[in-house]
């Protein structure tokens, strides 16, 4: 069973999202502090942690960067629970190490696929693993659909710039447009096209982070033709347009004295 670990001081959020997961087939621990989180990371090894930001004695971003130094830990996906909307806590907390972020007050079906999306990005495509460590459980996931959403994604990954559509990337996996939609659905919840959206945005998110390449260029890396149109797609997902997160994070730099 899919474990997943809740981390926040105020027992009604906690509480709210624990009952929910659990609706959904996950185990859940919880925790009420950054330090009581990292603790109960090491001791099980959860697939996931949903940790908020803001709590006392140990905040999420310490306990995030404890996660990710810890050999232990540092490869279990983080995703941060806040109310707040402002770009630098956002790139804060991607530097730590977080993978993604919920927004307060929760909207369920957010939280469903933000969780799915993850447990299924997380593990690399020639990883051999049962169908039930990379989908959402109550989904009707088959290890075909497992093997199916596996391809898509090492395709995806291997050229962003041309990525096929359905019709070809049924051919280039040996099925049919709707069998692949199917699986595709049923591994993350997402259509095809919404799955190479992410992937791409993922993507362009690293390499603002971890490249020089100005925004234009980073925008055409992963596909994206106008960059009005990556400029929009990236903020409807992060929350922060892709210059004000670049910007964050060169203030961030010169403020330690890295170059």
């Amino acid at each position: 069973m899919t474990r997943i670990l809740v981390v926040d001081d105020q027992p009604s959020d906690r509480s709210l999202l624990a009952d929910f997961l659990g609706q959904q087939g996950f185990r859940v621990y919880m925790a009420s502090d950054g330090l009581d989180g990292v603790n109960k990371a090491r001791a099980s090894r959860p697939d996931l942690i949903l940790m908020d930001i803001a709590m006392p004695r140990c905040d999420g971003m310490s306990a995030c960067r404890q996660l990710k130094e810890d050999p232990a830990t540092r490869d279990i996906p983080v995703i941060f629970l806040t109310a707040s909307g402002h770009p630098e806590e956002r790139v804060a907390g991607l530097e730590a190490g977080a993978i993604d972020y919920i927004t307060k007050p929760f909207h369920f079906d957010e939280v469903r696929l933000r969780v799915a999306i993850h447990l299924t990005l997380e593990v690399e495509p020639s990883t051999p693993a049962p169908a039930a460590d990379i989908t959402a459980p109550g989904t009707e996931a088959s290890s075909f659909d497992v093997a199916l959403c596996r391809q898509v994604r090492a395709i995806v990954l291997a050229n962003f710039v041309d990525v096929p559509d359905v019709e070809a990337l049924a051919r280039q996996t040996s099925t049919s447009a709707r069998r692949l939609s199917l699986a595709m659905k049923r591994c993350t919840g997402l259509t095809v096209f919404d799955y190479v959206r992410e992937e791409r945005l993922r993507e362009s998110k690293r390499l603002l982070f971890e490249s020089d390449s100005d925004i234009a260029t980073i925008a055409m890396r992963v596909g994206y033709t106008s960059g009005a149109n990556f400029a929009t797609a990236f903020k409807a997902r992060f929350g922060i347009s892709p210059t004000d997160m670049r910007n964050a994070r060169d203030r961030q730099g010169a403020a330690r004295g890295t170059p």
